[in-house]
């Protein structure tokens, strides 16, 4: 009796569940009995495959893996815990700091000077000098920061990459004792805003002998004139390091130009297509005095020069990384929450491939980076060294980012889906810092010994 009543009961139950008009509607299409036949023929893995491809499985959401771009935490091991937190801390600033508001900075080419203060707050400008009120940590702590920034945007990063890098850096290298105690304290906390005056209209990468920004001593003050185009920063700086060929000596000096100085003169470059928050100008110096105690009073070849720009030109090869990474990041978000044809778009194989080998080119990238920086921290980089992860870096992520804006089609070129960024910015990193055809034979000089500079 108890059988019957437990069958009765079971029956009842299924029957709640079934939907008759359902039902007689497939019985016309299809021989259920069959149906019904085959299936309670099956075993529960045959089963509970068929309800996962049905759509049925557990019931339960599909939990994904989380999206990490540092996909042999690299981080992880390499970090020690308290930079770790530093680490986190910097990237919880940036995406609640900086991601809400970057794509409006951006689209408009002007710049979010309120996260100044915020940034300043982090502690992190001028990351690896010792004194001065600087932190004194590792070139591998400040390689991450500088890709944790670029994750998020390239140009904040770049900002970043001048004060912290190329304008500190010449003093904190090629300054006097005196000159760094006046400055770097200052400009570590963001209360004095530098620029790095290089690059020239007509001279790029023959900065090293073909500088035509001129100087001159006259009655105990120099006196400089020419013009410097693509300075970062320049708009709205207090101070710019210049550098400039003497006229009588031909060597290249360096020199710390305050923005009231006679005869400096600034005009914000227009109609870029990448990194448009960077304030870019071009500076004119006309008769510009500058006093003796302002000159960089180690800088006195422009082999001087060159210890900066190996510096930095390490922190761009990790940029390069965070912009790849940051692509990568957006895109694989976006294939998953995509649908079309009923599913996300992550799941079909021709996307997995992009994604894989998004993955691979930024995992390469990341593992050259992080080697790259122990060399430095070891004191063993060399110029070849900065280069050959520029070269590579800057060319990968020009890959990443175009498969990136791929996967996401026409969405990819809208600012809102946070990539179309990304691949504009990728074309400035792919030039600046020595483009790849100069880094390229830095490296052919050094694997072959035989210069092919012209």
């Amino acid at each position: 009796m108890a059988n019957i009543f437990s069958s009765l009961k079971n029956a009842y139950n299924l029957f709640k569940h079934v939907d008759f008009d359902k039902l007689e509607a497939l019985s016309k299409k299809v021989d259920l009995p069959k149906i019904v036949e085959t299936i309670s023929s099956l075993d529960d893995k045959q089963i509970q495959g068929m309800m996962k491809m049905m759509g049925g499985g557990s019931g339960k959401k599909k939990e994904l893996p989380p999206i990490e771009g540092d996909f042999y935490h690299l981080g992880d091991e390499a970090l020690k815990d308290e930079d770790r937190e530093l680490q986190l801390k910097v990237r919880a600033f940036l995406e609640k700091e900086v991601k809400p508001i970057v794509n409006h900075y951006w689209n408009k080419a002007e710049f979010p000077f309120e996260i100044i203060p915020k940034l300043a707050e982090l502690n992190i400008c001028g990351l690896t000098y010792k004194g001065y009120g600087c932190p004194g940590k590792s070139n591998l702590m400040e390689g991450i920061l500088a890709m944790e920034m670029a994750r998020i945007d390239t140009s904040i990063s770049t900002f970043f990459g001048v004060q912290s890098g190329l304008a500190m850096g010449s003093i904190y290298l090629c300054g006097s004792e005196e000159q760094k105690q006046q400055w770097l304290p200052l400009m570590q906390q963001f209360k004095i805003i530098g620029a790095f005056g290089l690059t020239e209209p007509e001279v790029g990468s023959a900065a090293a002998g073909g500088l035509t920004t001129t100087c001159k001593k006259i009655d105990g003050k120099w006196i400089l004139n020419g013009q410097k185009k693509w300075i970062g920063n320049a708009t709205f700086a207090d101070i710019l390091i210049i550098w400039a060929r003497e006229e009588e000596s031909g060597d290249v000096k360096g020199f710390i130009i305050k923005k009231d100085n006679p005869g400096f003169a600034v005009e914000k470059m227009q109609d870029k297509m990448a990194l448009r928050i960077v304030q870019n100008g071009i500076i004119t110096l006309t008769n510009c005095e500058v006093e003796e105690a302002d000159r960089l009073q180690n800088a006195n070849t422009f082999k001087d020069t060159a210890k900066v720009l190996q510096m930095t030109r390490a922190g761009v090869a990790w940029q390069a990384v965070g912009c790849a990474r940051g692509a990568y990041e957006n895109a694989l978000d976006y294939t998953r929450t995509r649908k079309q044809f009923g599913k996300p778009i992550a799941s079909f194989q021709l996307i997995q491939n992009h994604l894989v080998d998004m993955l691979s080119n930024l995992t390469a990238m990341q593992t050259l980076c992080f080697r790259l920086s122990q060399l430095q921290d070891q004191g063993l980089l060399k110029d070849e060294h900065a280069s050959l992860a520029k070269v590579f870096c800057s060319s990968r992520t020009r890959d990443v980012v175009s498969s990136a804006r791929e996967v996401m089609g026409g969405n990819g070129i809208l600012l809102e889906y946070n990539v179309a960024r990304f691949v504009a910015d990728a074309e400035a990193i792919y030039s600046y810092e020595g483009t790849k055809e100069i880094n390229t034979l830095i490296v052919g000089r050094a694997i072959t010994g035989f210069s092919a500079f012209v």
